[in-house]
């Protein structure tokens, strides 16, 4: 039985085997070190807060990037791509040239003008599923999996999924496990390290 016990220890231990443990991939959650002074993260990062906006912790590195926002409770809000250099106490956002989101009133943002702008019969109202892709060029919206066919460009460089509140808004990210399928050719958002 000792014999046994050593062997399984022997094989299945640090016993110098050779067997490199695999080390897990961090969650795509929002950035707690990357949000505004007002901001409140809840439910393991998913959850937004407050007043002030918040970058998730995970730059869109691949081609086709997908994820959502469901809202929780209505207020002013706003959802969409920025860099590090966005002022996220600063809002609504899309005042400059670090962020371009969609905000409350359907309007579409970026260097402090409107880009485009959902139809007036579907603005996203509580319980509404966001759903954004971003393909390094344009950014698109769906609204409960329906494409609302409302692009918006402009924003360069290394962008980060971004989201902000004020006014009693509280807004839920998935970053994967979707709530509608993400569109043919775009995928949940990959650390750089999962890319390749």
């Amino acid at each position: 039985m000792a014999a046994l016990f050593t062997c399984c220890l022997g094989c299945c231990g640090d016993g110098g085997s050779g067997h490199i443990p695999l080390k897990e991939m961090p969650a795509v959650q929002l950035d707690t070190h990357h949000m505004g002074t007002d901001v409140v993260i809840v439910k393991s990062g998913r959850r937004i807060c407050g007043t002030g906006g918040c970058l998730a912790n995970a730059p869109l590195h691949q081609n086709k990037s997908y994820f959502e926002f469901k809202i929780q409770s209505t207020g002013v809000w706003g959802v969409g791509v920025a860099t590090q250099k966005v002022n996220l106490n600063q809002i609504p956002l899309g005042r400059d040239i670090n962020s371009l989101v969609l905000r409350h009133d359907g309007s579409l943002y970026y260097n402090n003008e409107e880009k485009n702008r959902l139809p007036a019969n579907s603005l996203p109202q509580e319980g509404d599923i966001v759903g954004i892709t971003y393909d390094h060029v344009e950014l698109n919206l769906y609204l409960n999996g329906k494409n609302m066919h409302c692009p918006a460009s402009g924003i360069r460089g290394t962008v980060f999924p971004v989201v902000y509140v004020d006014d009693s808004a509280i807004l839920d990210c998935q970053f994967s496990d979707f709530y509608h399928t993400a569109p043919q050719g775009f995928e949940k958002i990959l650390f750089e390290q999962q890319i390749f």
